[in-house]
């Protein structure tokens, strides 16, 4: 009877894809011929297509959700006090990641000891050239996040764009009379709903996708480009559990929550946001599970989202860190003030360019030479970037799921019996 009812959860399929993986990666790195076949063969095309289903279906769930949240609040004033709130929790919480950073890198000094002469260095010019059409007009960047036509925008999956636009509309629709709102809100539950079903289906692919992305990693990079760097590495994955377990379980404490279940929760989007590095395969799952776990829809539909681009939690911790590393790599030593204008200027870099390829790099790249640190020291630390986005992307999904139970609670709008019948249901699973 215990074998019938045994069932192989997703989680575990994403888990064991995620090792097979592994060991593909690691067979196929010293093969270069038979690698490169069926690295751009299959590996690379089978990862490709897990991720453009996941892109297909972010940018309708995000509008669909913005716009019912939005309308659903109703009161502009409202909106505002949510708003407000969660964009000084969102700076709070990521400052604290930026000056544990910069805590953690002074007391463990990563880059001491280390010979650059054993150091490969790998071409970082896109991500320089973004950076520059980024620092060339500032006010154009602002202007950006308003869209001249929302269509090119949802085209290029540009968030921000379509994020003003759904609150925009939100608000628009709220003044209406409710015979003219009322049908259109209908249609924007429904297509919600449905793309949550279509996500259903998308998901049942992730095992493939996540085997196809971790093998083409391991199988590029090895381990081996690993071993100079291994004190940067284990102290970006060190400071990130800290993060997590520590200074979130002390907010999320504070909120009468519990960050491990929290964590247990969302196991499955960590471990397939952990493989893919990329936070966007898990957004619609994410505000569904939320909203199960007694956050309203209203806030869920805004604080996710946004959260995506102005609460990066992992991110900015990796590059406080990786901004000390090259500093030390280099031997600057940084004195306190210009430490503290790193921390100020991180503040203001990390916002607001999530969607931007390599926005870590994008970001440390607009932010080194603010205070002297050689921008070519980036090209050491970019072979294992990879793996270290795989952490950083974990943290960013904790960070904002957690944020939107914050919110929730701080608003009084946290549906408590409704979280705990559900996190009993998930943590019995």
């Amino acid at each position: 009877m215990i074998i019938k009812d045994f069932k192989i959860t997703l989680a575990w399929k994403i888990f064991f894809a995620l090792n097979l993986g592994i060991i593909t990666g690691i067979a196929l790195h010293d093969q270069v011929q038979l690698k490169d076949w069926i690295v751009n063969t299959f590996l690379s095309p089978s990862g490709e297509v897990f991720i453009r289903m996941i892109k297909m279906i972010v940018v309708p769930i995000v509008m669909a959700t913005l716009i019912v949240g939005i309308a659903g609040i109703g009161d502009v004033k409202k909106l505002g006090s949510i708003g407000l709130k969660t964009i000084i929790y969102f700076e709070i919480i990521t400052t604290l990641a930026i000056v544990l950073g910069v805590a953690f890198a002074n007391v463990f000094h990563p880059g001491y000891g280390i010979d650059m002469s054993v150091l490969s260095k790998t071409d970082i010019s896109m991500y320089e050239q973004t950076t520059s059409d980024i620092q060339s007009d500032l006010i154009g960047t602002v202007l950006s996040l308003i869209p001249s036509n929302i269509i090119d925008s949802m085209a290029k999956g540009d968030m921000l764009p379509v994020i003003f636009f759904s609150v925009i509309f939100g608000l628009g629709l709220t003044t209406l009379p409710d015979k003219t709102k009322d049908p259109l809100l209908s249609i924007c539950h429904s297509v919600a709903d449905t793309m949550f079903e279509v996500t259903n289906i998308v998901m049942r692919y992730a095992p493939i996708g996540v085997f196809a992305l971790i093998s083409v990693t391991v199988a590029t990079f090895g381990f081996n480009s690993l071993l100079p760097l291994t004190k940067l590495v284990l102290l970006v994955y060190g400071a990130i559990v800290f993060f997590a377990l520590i200074v979130l379980g002390i907010v999320a404490r504070i909120c009468n929550l519990r960050i491990w279940n929290l964590i247990c929760i969302l196991k499955e989007e960590l471990i397939l946001s952990f493989s893919t590095a990329s936070s966007e395969t898990v957004l619609p799952r994410i505000i569904k599970k939320m909203e199960s776990y007694g956050a309203p829809s209203t806030i869920t539909g805004f604080v996710i989202p946004t959260g995506y681009s102005f609460n990066l939690d992992g991110s900015t911790l990796y590059q406080s860190i990786a901004a000390i590393f090259i500093a030390q790599l280099y031997g600057i030593e940084l004195s306190l003030s210009q430490e503290i204008i790193l921390v100020l200027t991180l503040m203001i870099t990390s916002k607001g360019i999530a969607g931007v390829p390599g926005v870590s790099f994008v970001v440390l790249l607009a932010t080194l030479g603010s205070v002297g640190i050689p921008l070519e020291g980036l090209a050491f630390i970019a072979g294992v970037d990879r793996i270290l986005d795989m952490a950083r992307t974990a943290l960013n999904v904790v960070g904002n799921a957690l944020a939107v139970l914050v919110i929730a609670k701080w608003e009084n709008q946290y549906d408590v019996k409704k979280a705990l019948a559900y996190e009993s249901e998930m943590l019995n699973k």
